[in-house]
């Protein structure tokens, strides 16, 4: 049996895993930086990085501990490398270097949007490829092709904002704080979904993009009118709950709806959805009916595994069967590759 290691620091959380080469995982720890950044309304990039220096060797060392394990029993080091934050990321990809040289193990760099798919497989416990692979999150929403773990083909993205910042963005409107998600989610369970009709862009079109921008700005003026300079955020009361069930349900219509397309236009019968997003309670439920309208098999991750983490590294695990490591020259690498 081989222990791997892995480490994810691609954005505002730090993390470590081990996992072994049949894909058990034996721990996972994840150190949060959310208060760090609920100030800002958003990530600030440098003081990202700066906590994945302070947390992340007390983080390897909890993760080694629950585990079980030393250093020394470990075989591989697995790291996100791309796509991220590039100071987050540089981070992660230092020190699982120097684990590697200094222990004499290999090294494999893994993709943390294609990591994000494999999290289905994890909780999944079995094979899920070929499928479709939504990845939603504060900084990706995207669909693939996915015909092996490895192999992800991209068939359309965001032309703006993620979801996940479209939420972000829509709770500092409503000031309900950050993280947007679960704050809007919150709220919207107060509200009326159907008070605002706020847009579905691209909802009635082939092409499997997404756009949330515009979506966002109409939450805006619903809020403020036009005068949105000297605007404050609601208090609490209908309006704000209106508003952020609104919102919510016309985020959730586009995702689910672009999902069933990708489904039709590849024939594929099984779907993946992984993603900080993926977290949300009403778009579980959307995708849960509109796959079973489908005849399609959906494949979630528990909560732990749809934000991000270092367990999903253990895609690893399908490279280190097939030789291929990381050089010693591995780089951070902030765009999609």
């Amino acid at each position: 049996m081989t222990y791997f290691l892995g480490i994810e620091t691609s954005c505002d959380e730090t993390a470590a895993a081990v996992f072994t080469d049949d894909l058990a995982v034996r721990s996972s720890v994840v150190a949060s930086q959310t208060d760090l950044h609920a100030r800002f309304g958003g990530v600030v990039p440098e003081i990202a990085s700066r906590a994945h220096l302070r947390n992340l060797l007390p983080v390897i060392d909890e993760a080694l501990a629950r585990a079980g394990i030393g250093v020394t029993d470990l075989g591989c080091v697995a790291v996100h490398h791309t796509p991220g934050l590039v100071g987050a990321l540089l981070v992660g990809v230092t020190a699982a270097k120097a684990l590697s040289l200094a222990l004499g193990v290999p090294l494999v760099g893994v993709n943390h949007v294609a990591g994000h798919v494999f999290a289905c497989r994890l909780a999944a416990g079995r094979d899920i490829f070929p499928c479709v692979g939504l990845v939603v999150s504060g900084g990706h929403t995207a669909l693939f092709r996915c015909d092996t773990a490895l192999s992800l083909e991209l068939l359309g993205g965001t032309r703006d904002d993620a979801a996940g910042e479209a939420f972000d963005k829509v709770a500092a409107v409503l000031g309900l704080g950050f993280p947007g998600g679960p704050a809007v989610e919150r709220e919207a369970a107060l509200g009326n979904p159907k008070a605002h009709r706020f847009p579905r862009t691209f909802l009635d079109t082939d092409r499997l993009e997404f756009s949330f921008s515009g979506l966002k700005t109409a939450v805006l003026y619903a809020c403020h009118g036009q005068d949105v300079a000297k605007a404050t955020p609601p208090g609490p009361g209908q309006k704000r709950a209106d508003l952020a069930a609104s919102f919510q349900a016309a985020a959730v219509d586009v995702l689910a709806g672009k999902c069933k397309q990708a489904l039709r236009q590849t024939g594929l019968k099984r779907l993946a959805v992984g993603g900080g997003v993926s977290a949300n309670g009403p778009l579980r439920a959307a995708l849960t009916a509109m796959c079973a309208k489908e005849g399609a098999e959906l494949f979630i991750p528990p909560l732990s595994l749809c934000t991000d983490n270092a367990a999903m590294a253990a895609l690893a695990v399908e490279k280190w069967k097939r030789g291929e490591f990381a050089p010693p020259d591995l780089d951070a690498e902030p765009n999609f590759i």
